[in-house]
Parts: C-alpha cells; structure tokens; sequence
C-alpha cells in the first residue's frame, strides 16, 4: 500500500523542519505550507493528495482556526481529518477548534511519540470510516439495481467487482473472467453496445436522476445470445462530481423476452433467430423445401368487442394449441405468436408446394371446429399466406415480408383460406406501396379534382344537381379512377382529409353555380361519404364547416352512404345521422339492394332519398324480373316519404321504362359521364 501523505502547516521553519523529518522518517510522505494561505491553496490545487493536516493554531495571516473553518467548509472530519498543534493551554481555545471540527490536538512542545500515535490513530480511523463507506455504497447500489449478478466498477482505476453469479450466467466459471470493463462490453453484440454505453454516459451526466437501466443481449460462453436487464447507480464526487464508482446487477429475462407471456408459443424475437437460422441451414439440404406460414385470425377483433378482452386471450390460447397440434413440436418445426392475433409457422422437409398446401388446408380445418368460450360456442377462421424456402431468401424479414403479402391476398379473397406467394404478389405489393406513398402527397400538391355527374328529372329532363366524384390527376399516371385509391385511403386514414377537401370544393362550387344560375328549385351537391369518414368524431363538424363557408343552404347539400357503412354498429349510425339530419342536409342511401337488401330497418332511418343500384338498371329493358323489383323498392320508398333515384342509366329505354315505373331521377351515361366543373357548367348553360 502506498504511505499516507500528511500536509504540516507551520509559519516557523524550525517546527515545519523538524515535524515533517520525523514524520518522513516514520513512512510517510510529507509537504510543508509556511502560512493558511499556501496550505489552502495546496489543498485546493489537489484535493486527493493529502490524508492528514497538521494544522498549527497560531499563525500571522489566517489563524489555524481561520484556516480549519474554510476546510470544514469543503471537507468533513472523515473526509480530510485535522490535528491542531497549539502551544496554548487554554482549554476555550481548544474547546473552539474541536467544535470547528478540528479531529484532534496535540501541544508544544511537541511529544513526537504521542504525535505518532495520534497520526496514526486518525489514519487508521479515517480508513475504517473509507472502506465502511465503500461496502455500504457497493451493497446499497446493488440492491438498488437487482438481485441476481452483480457487478461494481471503480471508474478511477477501471477495475470491475464481476460476483460468482454474474460469470455463472454466462457460463464461465469464477477464474475465467478479469476485471476489466471490456469484460462486460466485449460481449455486448452491436448495435447494443453503442447503446449501452451511450446509456451509461447518459446517467453520469444527471447525479442524482433514476437508476441506469437497459435491456440488450449478452453472448454467452457457448456463443448464444441472453437477453438481461442490467441496472446500476453511479456514485459522484462530492466537489468534482466525476463519476467516481458505479455498481448494480444484471437479471437474465431471456425467457420473458423471446417467449409470449398469453400462449407460452415463441415471440417475434425468438421466431426470427428460428428463421434466419433456418435460412443458414437450407443449402446444407438441397432438394428438401422448408415453409414459412404466417397466419392471421379473421375478425378476431368482434370477438374482442363483444364478448372481451378476457375470452380473446381464451381464444388466442386455445388457437395456438390446435396450430401446436398440427405443426407439431420437433427440434427443427417452430410455431410462434407474433402479435395481437397474427401467428407463424416454420414446417420443414417439404417435397413440394402441395405439401406446404396441404399442411395449411389441416390447419384450416382444425380451426373451422368451434372453440368453447365462456360456455359459448365461437367460430373461428384464418387467412393463411404461404412462402417457400426456394426464393432464396437472405433474411428473416424478406421471407416474413413474402408470406404476409400472400395472408393478404387470401383475406382479399374472402378469407377462411390459404394463398401461396408468388412474384406476381409482390409486385402488385410494391405498387400498392408506390401509390400509397404518392397519396401522402397528392392532396398538399393538389392533384385532387372534383368530377361532377348530372342527376335528372326523368319527366321534364332538367338537370336538377350534381353527384360529386373524386379523380386523381396524377402527374404521370394522368386521372386515376377512385376505385384505384379511395380502398387505400380509407386503410391509412387519409380518407377524411380527402373527404373534407371534397364536402369543401362541391359545396364552393354548387353555390357559384347557384350564383351564376338562379332558379326556383335550387341546384343539389351530393358528396359521397366512406365507413372511415362515417365513423370520425368530426364528421358533423366538417359538414358544418363546408355548409357555413360556401354560404349554400343545408338542403341543397346531400349525403350519400351504402347500407354497409351503417351495420357494424347500427345504434351509433342512427345517432350520426340524426345529428346530419338537424343540419339540414339530405342523406341519400346507396347502392341500395346491394349490400343487406332489408326494407325493415329503412323506417328507423332518417333517410329521404335511395339510390336504386346500376345492377338492376343494366338489364331492365330485357329481364321483366328487375323490373318488378324496381316497382316493389319504389312502392316501399314512396310509403316512406322517399325519393328515388335510378343511377347507371345507359340508353334511352331504361330512362323511359324507370320513368313509367314512377321513378323520378336517374343518372347515367346516357345523360352525361363525371366531367370536370367547367364542362359540367356547359350544361347548365344549354
């Protein structure tokens, strides 16, 4: 050990002289300070050189007792201990600078061997008082952070404390780990270990703040990644508040974090390691294919909604039983949950495509049998996309990325099936994804057009409004047709800024037609509204904007919705639209006979106008039977109070026919196709 290094204070030379020789001769390391001011300024310069003050008491300048004040000051007794040498007896002196925090005293003339021992007795003291801080700073530190392996860094010298257990869980045993910080870092995978120590560097910037703690993966001695929770605390320098130890544990969580809590099935993490694995292994067999099924529950969510969230978790976990028996468990087959209701599967040893086929249409059928609930019989299906092995893929999240294109090409199907990938897929995939990147932008850019339909009086052949109808005039696509764009919207959420920017133009541009061409029957705007715009909170709000800021009246606005927009919660529509129908605005449903074809609930529904579907217009003047249902919807909506309109009239007999039926509007080719404002305008004219 080195020798403790002691500071004597004296103005006389002879008393500097002679103490500090006896001292050095004694073992240990000895500066001199001729007054307070340079022992001060010595302590000041290096606050960790001195283990000892010999402070003498009267002194010209700074007294010893002005000098041990300012010390107090910056350091406690334990920290720096003072020996006051005094050549007074006075008791009240002495009284006054143990009060001060002076540790001891000793008188002149000096008695070197009481000196010593005194010496000696604080150093031996203030030891004990270091190291007892030392042990309650490592234990409370570690207890702070978690109670498995431990560790304790003395960033000064960078000598790290790893406990037996800390080495145990990563396989090495009690000699075959040093005490360097590397030994932590070095099996710390990137990126982790920038994030780690970033971590680290963090925490020491805010004493005082929360606890470190991070999760990431460590390797083990066998060449496994854990996954575990390190925790710690750092302990600052009081003056120079340097990060000067830090200490805390480590937890393996591996289980928690490649394991899903619900089914007990492999998570995301562990199910992509399987597959890239998988990958690695699959040149080492050639002529054997290997299968990847990702597999998405249908309409899980109205299990959820209603019969809750408790008997979803039931079903999830009886769901992965059954895909449990199916795939089975051997060391190479791996069945996970990746999230929410979406599973996957890895089956190898497949011949061909119809073997992979084969296995899904098994795991179709076992989920096809109901699942007991609550007591409650509950039918579940699946769409399930395929992708094979022989695509050569080089990462996990290619083959997964494959596979959900194809889960998506079966739940566009119809569902309760299983579809195999093919290029063709992700190509149309890709240019789903270009589109929807395109759309982002298209209504900042302005690339959004109103297209206008003319509704007529069947009788007197007036245009009487206008359908507005949504066009994408792309840049280099040139007009791109709703039915290219609007499914897109609606999936991302973009359908209801598109919807207002669309209410806004219509109504802008129907009262500058009413201005322009004043007539005892106003002028009409219909808007179409979609499911996602239906059921946004600020949809009434919206409508009142458009209505309030064109400066048309309500009536003169009318809102068309198909029957299947109102179903999926049938209450909750019937109060959205009596709150449009307090606006003042017609509601108009279409496509009618389309969708549930029920007569019943129209008189719950504040409807004053249905739309008669093109389905039963196409074929009118050749099938009798469309025309006998045309007179039954027009029997039922006349009974109701109800307008109709016949849409997709093409020739001259279907408008005659539907007006001898006592159909009042119609719209169609026949009349005029969608046009922009400024050849819909045109027709007003003439």
């Amino acid at each position: 050990m080195k020798p403790s290094s002691l500071l004597v204070v004296d103005d006389e030379i002879n008393n500097r002289d002679i103490l500090s020789r006896r001292l050095q001769r004694s073992g240990y390391r000895v500066a001199t300070a001729h007054d307070g001011k340079t022992a001060l300024e010595m302590i000041e310069q290096a606050p960790s050189s001195f283990d000892l003050v010999l402070l003498d008491q009267m002194m010209p300048g700074l007294t010893g007792l002005d000098v041990l004040r300012l010390l107090r000051g910056a350091y406690s007794p334990e920290r720096l201990p003072v020996i006051m040498v005094t050549a007074l007896n006075d008791s009240d002196h002495i009284v006054q600078a143990l009060d001060l925090g002076a540790n001891d005293y000793v008188t002149k003339p000096l008695d070197f061997p009481v000196v010593l021992a005194r010496v000696r007795s604080q150093l031996a003291r203030s030891a004990a008082e270091a190291a007892l801080r030392e042990s309650e700073q490592r234990y409370a530190l570690a207890a702070t952070g978690a109670n498995d392996g431990l560790w304790d860094w003395n960033v000064q010298t960078g000598r790290v404390y790893y406990s037996p257990r800390w080495k145990a869980m990563l396989g090495f045993s009690e000699d075959e780990i040093g005490g360097s910080i590397d030994e932590f870092l070095q099996r710390v995978p990137e990126p982790d270990r920038t994030e780690v120590w970033t971590a680290i560097q963090s925490h020491w910037q805010t004493p005082g703040g929360a606890p470190y703690e991070q999760e990431h993966r460590m390797r083990h001695k066998d060449g496994t990644f854990r996954w575990v929770l390190c925790r710690g605390a750092a302990v600052h320098d009081p003056l120079t508040h340097a990060v000067v130890r830090m200490a805390g544990s480590v937890t393996d969580i591996t289980e928690r974090k490649v394991f899903d809590a619900l089914t007990g099935l492999p998570n995301r993490l562990l199910f992509d390691d399987r597959l890239n694995r998988a990958l690695d292994m699959a040149g080492l067999t050639p002529g054997q294919l290997f299968a990847l099924f990702f597999i998405d529950l249908d309409r899980f969510k109205l299990v959820n909604d209603s019969l809750g969230h408790v008997a979803g978790d039931q079903l999830l976990r009886e769901v992965a039983q059954r895909l449990q028996q199916v795939v089975g468990g051997g060391p190479l087959e791996t069945i996970a949950r990746l999230g929410g209701d979406e599973f996957a599967a890895i089956v190898h040893g497949l011949r061909s495509p119809a073997d992979a086929a084969a296995i899904a249409d098994r795991i179709l059928q076992t989920l096809r049998s109901p699942f007991l609930i609550d007591g409650k019989p509950v039918f579940c299906t699946a769409s399930i996309g395929i992708a094979l092995s022989d695509f050569h893929y080089h990462t996990a999240q290619e083959f997964l990325r494959d596979a959900d294109i194809a889960m998506y090409s079966a739940k566009a199907q119809g569902k309760g099936r299983s579809v195999l990938f093919d290029a063709a897929m992700r190509d149309r995939a890709v240019a789903r994804l270009e589109l929807e990147t395109a759309l982002q932008s298209a209504l900042e850019s302005g690339q959004f057009a109103v297209f206008y339909q003319p509704k007529v009086h069947l009788t007197s052949g007036q245009i009487v409004g206008f359908e507005a109808l949504i066009r994408w005039l792309h840049p280099e696509r040139g007009i791109i047709p709703p039915i290219d764009f609007i499914s897109i919207a609606e999936d991302d959420g973009l359908i209801v800024p598109i919807g207002a920017w669309v209410l806004e133009e219509s109504c802008r541009q129907l009262k500058a037609w009413t201005v322009r061409y004043p007539s005892d029957r106003p002028l009409t705007i219909s808007v179409n509204v979609s499911p996602r715009q239906f059921r946004d909170p600020g949809l009434v709000a919206s409508v009142r904007h458009a209505i309030a800021q064109a400066g048309i009246e309500p009536s003169q606005l009318a809102l068309e919705l198909t029957e299947g927009v109102l179903f999926d919660d049938l209450p909750a529509a019937i109060c959205v639209l009596k709150e449009l129908r307090q606006l003042g605005v017609g509601l108009k449903i279409d496509d009618f006979g389309t969708g549930y074809s029920g007569l019943s609930y129209l008189s719950r529904l504040p409807f004053d106008t249905l739309k008669i579907d093109r389905s039963f217009t196409v074929n009118l003047t050749e099938n009798d039977n469309n025309g006998q249902m045309i007179r039954t919807i027009l029997e039922m909506a006349h009974n109701l109070g109800m307008q109709v309109v016949a849409e997709g009239i093409e020739l001259r007999e279907q408008a005659d026919r539907l007006r001898q039926l006592g159909c009042e509007f119609g719209q169609g080719y026949y009349f005029a196709k969608p046009m922009p404002a400024d050849e819909a305008e045109r027709l007003l004219i003439t």
